[in-house]
């Protein structure tokens, strides 16, 4: 049974198998790919220098008063 009117132009077919096979290759390269995330070992936690070595006392201050700028102060305000 042939498909009517503009349905059996070459043209129209055409897109309809291009729209499909692109559709297919998409669908298979995003399984594939959530397939392979799911597979990745998670990284290793990264050493940061300062995890192991102590602060002296005026780095601590430093740091305080970087925090305490960086802090809200009144609603929604940074000091």
């Amino acid at each position: 049974m042939p498909l009517p009117g503009q349905l059996s132009d070459p043209r129209v077919l055409t897109l309809f198998g291009l729209l499909a096979v692109s559709t297919v290759v998409w669908l298979t390269l995003g399984l594939r790919a959530r397939r392979r995330d799911r597979a990745a070992t998670p990284l290793e936690r990264v050493w940061h220098p300062q995890e192991s070595v102590a602060l002296t006392p005026a780095e601590e201050h430093a740091f305080g008063q970087v925090v305490s700028r960086l802090s809200p102060g009144s609603p929604g305000r940074l000091r």
